[in-house]
């Protein structure tokens, strides 16, 4: 973040020098910009613990004493990768140099953050004996509003093209980080299956504050005295991490049991509502950590998780001059 901050700072000084010295040949203006965009990501890492689940595709085979892990692959990515549209409102202080704000909604690809597939969870020999077992597979998919104030570098016009580049920072105002679980749960006695139930959860993720770092290269072409169209690329760096997360829906073969207490998945409210902090330790509101003090009635503690949205994107658009 430093060095971005710095190679920025470096930048705004050469862009205001070459504004004065650059004698200006258009007068003072606003312009608007509508476009879309698409972004596929650049940096791939480890996504965050989900819901107790490493971020693992795990697969188990065999029963009772011999379900086994069998393989094991580690689930990396990022929420750079997903659409984007934006509308944009700039100010040209000179023929070189500008600034402009922009207001863009996000919708990132979904991706698989946590998989399991075909492992004991639970075995009563008095009850038949009867074993039970789950496939599970979690997607995570983030939903944000932004803005994006930017300084901006005209390069000069020629046969209508007139190529800028811009670099500014992102002010995340809202966004979540949405994750989706579908659930199999199979019991057995014996090889015979007695039961199965499919479930679904939806948990958000609000974030804590933010900002992140962008640059562009870009050109406009002139369609007419105050149309332009227009054509960016643009690179975007940063990092979200969580501050709270919620179960918003949880259902049973299509019937609602969140707020059912003789559920035992979601029988408490720690179960569904999750605090996240910096570190764990024995004055958390964390089982493994505090079983004595643990209290079921408040959020539940759980090292903050962090989530990487840089990509590298396209965007496409018309700019309207006055």
């Amino acid at each position: 973040m430093k060095k971005n901050l710095f190679l920025l700072g470096l930048l705004v000084c050469s862009m205001a020098t070459m504004a004065q010295t650059e004698k200006a040949d258009k007068p003072e203006s606003w312009y608007f910009k509508l476009g879309g965009s698409y972004f596929n990501q650049t940096a791939s890492t480890e996504f965050p613990v989900v819901g107790g689940q490493l971020p693992n595709r795990d697969v188990y085979a065999g029963t009772l004493a011999n379900n086994k892990l069998v393989s094991r692959e580690s689930v990396t990515g990022s929420f750079g990768q997903g659409f984007r549209s934006g509308i944009t409102a700039g100010y040209r202080f000179s023929a070189r140099l500008g600034v402009e704000m922009a207001a863009n909604y996000y919708v990132s690809n979904e991706k698989t953050m946590s998989q399991t597939t075909n492992r004991l969870i639970s075995y009563n020999p008095a009850n038949g004996p009867a074993a039970t077992y789950v496939s599970f597979t979690a997607e995570g998919e983030i939903k944000a509003f932004d803005l994006a104030p930017a300084i901006v570098m005209f390069l000069g016009e020629s046969h209508g093209f007139e190529p800028y580049t811009k670099v500014g920072i992102i002010v995340p105002i809202h966004g979540t980080l949405d994750i989706k679980t579908d659930r199999q749960y199979t019991t057995f006695v014996g090889a015979n299956q007695v039961a199965s139930t499919d479930a679904y959860s939806k948990d958000v993720v609000k974030p804590n504050p933010t900002l992140g770092f962008m640059a562009s290269l870009g050109t406009s072409y002139k369609l007419g005295k105050h149309i332009s169209a227009f054509a960016e690329l643009e690179y975007r760096n940063f990092t979200v991490h969580g501050k709270t997360k919620e179960t918003e829906v949880y259902t049973e073969n299509g019937v609602d049991k969140l707020n059912t207490t003789t559920n035992f998945r979601v029988a408490s409210y720690s179960a569904t509502h999750t605090k996240y902090v910096d570190h764990l330790d024995g004055s958390s509101n964390n089982k493994d950590y505090n079983p004595t003090g643990y209290d079921s009635t408040k959020p539940m503690n759980e090292l903050s998780s962090y989530v990487g949205i840089s990509g590298l994107g396209l965007t496409l658009g018309l700019k309207y001059s006055l």
